[in-house]
């Protein structure tokens, strides 16, 4: 879970440290980010774009993986302001922002952020988790993520020396407890490659092949390695997986190359040889058919769209307040 959430995502940002007293709703927008958002204090409902509404209290954590449109509001039927006309641009590229919305009625905190996910290549995880992952305060008990939670809300709140890159950390390793979180509740009634990690000669499978991508595997070997016949472990990936184990090895080889490519300046029969190709032909070939661009292409692409370097909360001189949220402006 530590290598998915390493290589798919670019970058982590919490854009906002949010005291809202009702009447308040925020609106955020579709795109290629996943939205995370904690609630520190009160209670409040998310709207899901077409979806039910779903009520929040204090300590839940809400991860929005698809990219979904969305609102926050203190109560079903509240009218929405735009997040980005709230913290003045795009999300990803807007200056972090605490944000206050001065109502009459009661308190609402939420702790707001995002995880930069790379799009290309998707890992088979993606397909397997709802448009929304709700982990109620009292089921994330026992799983780390209240530590994970204490954690970087003191960092938020302290905001001292390297805070952005401690914040970043945190982000990501918040993303790794969700993501922990859900899979040890969902695993029995989850199938796919969530039940496959709990398979004990497919997980073990994976695990080889997420530690040393570079390693030459064949069925056979990966089949010995966890003490499986062949066929039966051939027939036992492809079934929980979705893919066969040397399509698998080749997918997560060019995960793996496009982080390098994206990270690195490496040169390109380094990246190849780092994830088991001898020829850097091969390798090229292997990437533009996998990901639908050359390696050089994904390189050049990559650093043109790159959104922002990767941050952390860094508070704003003051607070902004808006007063008015929840009137209804577009």
């Amino acid at each position: 879970m530590a290598d998915v959430v390493a290589i798919t995502r670019r970058g982590s940002i919490v854009y906002g440290r949010n005291r809202f007293h009702a009447p308040w709703g925020i609106g955020f927008p579709a795109g290629a980010m996943a939205s995370v958002h904690v609630v520190t204090a009160g209670a409040c409902w998310l709207i899901p774009d077409g979806g039910e509404p779903i009520h929040l209290t204090r300590a839940d954590v809400v991860l929005v993986p698809s990219g979904l449109a969305h609102a926050l509001v203190d109560r079903p039927g509240r009218p929405v302001r735009p997040v980005e006309e709230l913290i003045g641009g795009p999300l990803g590229q807007a200056t972090p922002t605490d944000l206050v919305i001065d109502g009459d009625g009661p308190l609402t905190g939420l702790l707001c952020g995002a995880f930069l996910l790379d799009s290309s290549p998707r890992h088979p995880i993606t397909a397997v988790l709802p448009p929304i992952v709700h982990i109620a305060a009292g089921h994330a008990r026992g799983t780390g993520l209240p530590a994970a939670l204490d954690l970087l809300s003191a960092e938020v709140e302290r905001s001292g020396p390297g805070a952005a890159a401690v914040v970043a950390s945190l982000l990501d390793l918040l993303f790794v407890y969700i993501l922990r979180a859900w899979i040890a509740e969902q695993h029995k009634e989850c199938p796919g490659w969530v039940a496959a990690l709990y398979d004990p000669a497919v997980g073990g499978a994976l695990a080889l092949i997420h530690r040393d991508p570079a390693n030459p595997w064949t069925v056979p070997s990966l089949a010995r390695a966890v003490r499986v016949p062949r066929a039966t472990f051939s027939r036992r990936f492809t079934t929980l997986t979705g893919q066969a184990p040397m399509a698998y090895v080749t997918s997560w080889r060019m995960t793996v190359a496009s982080r390098l490519l994206r990270e690195e300046q490496a040169p390109l029969r380094e990246v190849a040889r780092r994830v088991g190709y001898d020829s850097e032909f091969a390798f090229a070939r292997a990437f533009k058919r996998t990901v639908g661009h050359s390696p050089g292409q994904y390189r050049t692409s990559a650093k043109a769209n790159q959104v922002r370097p990767e941050t952390g909360h860094q508070p704003a001189p003051s607070p902004i307040h808006a007063s008015g949220a929840s009137t209804g402006q577009q």
